[in-house]
């Protein structure tokens, strides 16, 4: 086990370097083709050309090779491997850093990662256990009793719920559920603020920290529920007529021990594939959902970046969403091994 875990981690390098090099060279060719993105911070205002050159100087932008179309700036490449090999991912166009792990202890060093990481951590483990908990459990009582109504209302709504896709599904539930329904909660005086303006309102409020990531972690987690409950009905149905099912059924084990031990557990193999890659989709999904609901997390962060194209603040975010995905996998192939004891890794 252990040097299985090794050499799992060994190969994280060449995915991570093979990353940046691709996301260094998007970004670098996006600048070769639309210019010093320096100019956006003015608007339409013309800044002064002493002004350019020094907050183009600053922000380690004024390599020549950004002024060839198609170079991949190797050289500048090579600099910011250095950087993120001390941990340094440089500042965005305001100079705000864009990574300090200090910023997670000290509010003296935040940095853009260290104060959005929460938010998204919050709406990523609501999203979480609502697909872990619901999804699981629909899914194993609609696999247990096919060809019944529930079977077949699990089918129908989850293909309803998988067609939609998130932006829609968010804009929708933000309009009739926290708008509409949240404004009649809001014209009753006896309902907590809590519930109301927190839970049921319409973006993120900073004095209901955990109540107004509840709508969104619903959202986020809607695609990857659905998705969930039609894998476990479909394994949960296929291991009911396994023989070591009826096996176990036939040495007289209780109906509790043979769907809890025998049927679920070997269905579950695939599903905790399913739950550990919805942990890395919950941190790109959340880009859209944070941003429909103003939510100052990563998510949102990254939309921003994009629009304002800079190219720090996207290496540095999707940096850390490549190893959330990584170590998300390595944990789900250890656990197949306590799920299936007939699994080795040697």
């Amino acid at each position: 086990m252990g040097r299985y875990i090794v050499r799992r981690l060994l190969q994280f390098i060449p995915t991570v370097l093979g990353t940046l090099f691709l996301l260094h060279y998007l970004t670098t060719v996006g600048i070769q083709l639309t210019g010093n993105p320096i100019r956006a911070l003015f608007g339409d205002k013309r800044p002064a050309p002493e002004t350019l050159a020094a907050l183009t100087s600053r922000l380690h932008l004024d390599d020549p090779c950004l002024k060839q179309k198609g170079n991949p700036c190797l050289g500048l490449f090579r600099e910011r491997l250095v950087d993120i090999g001390q941990l340094d991912f440089g500042t965005n166009f305001r100079f705000r850093p864009v990574f300090d792990w200090r910023g997670f202890f000290d509010r003296a060093h935040a940095s853009i990662i260290t104060d959005a990481l929460p938010y998204t951590i919050k709406i990523t483990i609501i999203a979480f256990t609502i697909e872990a908990l619901v999804g699981v459990f629909i899914g194993m009582r609609a696999g247990m009793k096919p060809g019944k109504s529930l079977d077949y209302s699990v089918k129908i709504s989850t293909v309803m719920v998988i067609s939609v896709p998130v932006f829609v599904l968010g804009i929708l539930i933000q309009q009739f559920i926290t708008r509409d329904f949240g404004n009649f909660l809001r014209g009753q005086e006896w309902i907590p603020e809590v519930i109301s303006r927190g839970v049921f309102g319409s973006a993120y409020k900073q004095e209901f920290p955990f109540a107004s990531l509840i709508i969104p972690g619903i959202v986020l987690g809607m695609l990857s529920l659905a998705t969930t409950a039609r894998l476990t009905r479909t394994s949960v149905h296929e291991n009911m007529r396994a023989d070591y099912v009826r096996t176990a059924k036939a040495k007289g084990l209780t109906h509790k021990r043979v769907i809890g031990v025998h049927t679920l557990r070997n269905s579950l193999i695939p599903v905790a594939t399913n739950l550990g890659l919805s942990i890395g989709g919950y941190m790109t999904g959340a880009i859209i959902t944070e941003t429909i609901f103003n939510v100052p997390g990563v998510g949102n962060q990254t939309a921003r970046a994009i629009f304002q194209g800079e190219p720090a603040v996207l290496i540095g975010i999707t940096t850390m969403l490549v190893l959330v995905y990584l170590v998300a996998n390595l944990l789900v192939d250890l656990l197949y091994a306590v799920l299936d004891p007939r699994i080795r890794y040697e």
